[in-house]
């Protein structure tokens, strides 16, 4: 958490450094993420404290990366690393 660095909180990396992300609800409408830093967000959209919150998250704040869901057990699933069809990138660095 960028609010509280000792506390762990699991979102989905949406941006890297360069990338040009349309947000959903940050004070900004786009935003490019500067060098350094990741654009989190969570699943359950405007109920989420995530970038759109407090913006981009320094790379130093990124802990680990979630592979699986394994609590509670009727959810145990592996976990795909692809972006919501609603959450394309406007422009990626590697473009």
């Amino acid at each position: 958490s960028p609010k509280n660095p000792e506390q762990k909180i699991i979102k989905r990396v949406i941006a890297l450094e360069g990338d040009i992300i349309r947000t959903m609800g940050h004070k900004n409408r786009y935003v490019k993420v500067p060098r350094g830093h990741i654009w989190v967000e969570g699943d359950h959209h405007g109920h989420s404290f995530d970038s759109n919150s407090f913006g981009p998250v320094s790379l130093g704040l990124l802990h680990a990366h979630a592979t699986h869901i394994l609590w509670p057990p009727e959810r145990w699933q592996k976990l795909e690393s692809v972006l919501p069809p609603e959450r394309i990138l406007v422009k990626s660095e590697e473009e």
